[in-house]
């Protein structure tokens, strides 16, 4: 087993750490004040082909896999979580789906927009009142003739009011539980009977647009329908078992920022005639911190290994992806009491860290999700 970067990812890393803190860096503290996001980053990021690597040559991408560009991932979300979300939003999440059960015309039509960040992707899951039990989703695609009729509210979408495409799941026969899940490819700006809502009243992630989407009496082409119908849950869990991993190393990231700023501020803030960081209790914190930092990061790395050599590996996804999330979590918190008051303060970054990690614990399958997930391989009900 490899622990160490290749030449080439280790240039994929110095480019993404160059950029983020080039271009992220010194305007986030400002924009997540005001809860901005400027599309222009997205799509230098785009150019500079952090969002290819999962895609191959054809369509824009570079083929240089996963774990390439969770490597990237890392960098972006080290600086700023917000802006390490576009990796999902664009090719690991729509993408890839598109690249598995969307036509030769839907891999044409999307993906190379998608890679150069040109367009904007979602996908749309959660509703009100359907979470972790996608299956409850209310949102109903009945078929019309040559198209599709569509019904329904998601919520807690991520990119809902800046998508060029998303990906839009909905039953088209509820009666057959999750069986009866479709998924659909829709333009929300382009279809009529789409309207968008943001949502700007979260804990955290300030600079990532997140709203809700409504579709009434929404037509969409036949041809639309990705997969048979029938195949939404299936396209559903394989997504979800890429953009966990994507998920996982934004966590990592926050964390190794969070990280960062503590060791810098330790040596530097003095307390009883010495810095902090002579202190046997902040030197404790620091390790504790570094060591899960390490783990979660061999996890994730793992997985996406896995994922490069073809071989399906959801429960390593979920255990990278609960740990990671705890981890970001664990981590931050620390940070924040190594700064004491500071650490209270927006003035400085660990408590924007601290309010974007509680954020893994929920997205793309809840904590408690990954440990049902976990559990079942453990007791046989998956294999």
């Amino acid at each position: 087993m490899e622990f160490e970067l290749n030449e080439e990812q280790q240039e994929l890393k110095k480019l993404a750490r160059d950029f983020a803190e080039k271009e992220i860096a010194p305007i986030v503290e400002k924009d997540e004040a005001e809860h901005k996001f400027r599309p222009e980053i997205m799509r230098k990021m785009g150019e500079l082909g952090f969002f290819g690597g999962v895609i191959p040559e054809e369509y824009g991408g570079t083929n240089m896999g996963m774990l390439a560009t969770l490597i990237m991932n890392e960098e972006i979300a080290r600086v700023s979580a917000s802006y390490g979300l576009p990796f999902n939003m664009q090719t690991i999440g729509p993408g890839l789906v598109l690249l598995k059960w969307g036509s030769d015309d839907h891999k044409k039509k999307y993906i190379p927009k998608l890679v150069s960040g040109e367009s904007a992707g979602c996908f749309a899951i959660t509703e009100p009142n359907s979470g972790s039990d996608v299956v409850s989703m209310k949102s109903r695609a009945e078929k019309k003739g040559d198209h599709y009729v569509l019904n329904g509210t998601k919520t807690w979408i991520s990119n809902a009011q800046i998508a060029d495409v998303a990906i839009v799941f909905a039953h088209t026969n509820a009666s057959l539980k999750h069986k009866g899940m479709s998924a659909f490819i829709v333009e929300p700006k382009k279809t009529k009977g789409v309207s968008t809502t943001p949502i700007e009243t979260k804990l955290g992630l300030h600079c990532a647009p997140t709203g809700e989407m409504i579709f009434e009496d929404t037509e969409i082409p036949k041809e639309n329908l990705l997969g048979k119908e029938g195949d939404g849950f299936k396209i559903c869990m394989t997504m979800l078992d890429n953009t966990r991993l994507s998920c996982a190393i934004r966590a990592v990231g926050v964390a190794q920022g969070a990280l960062d700023a503590s060791i810098k501020y330790a040596q530097e803030r003095e307390q009883f005639g010495k810095k902090i960081a002579e202190f046997e209790m902040i030197q404790d914190e620091l390790a504790q911190m570094y060591i899960d930092i390490q783990a979660a990061r061999l996890l994730v790395y793992k997985a996406a290994a896995l994922k490069d050599k073809g071989v399906r590996c959801s429960l390593e996804v979920s255990t990278a992806k609960y740990f990671a999330a705890e981890t970001a979590v664990k981590v931050t918190n620390e940070a924040v009491k190594i700064f004491g008051s500071y650490g209270f303060s927006s003035e400085y970054p660990v408590e924007r860290r601290l309010r974007d990690a509680k954020s893994f614990q929920i997205v793309e399958g809840t904590s408690n999700i990954q440990k049902v997930i976990i559990s079942s391989y453990l007791l046989g009900k998956r294999k």
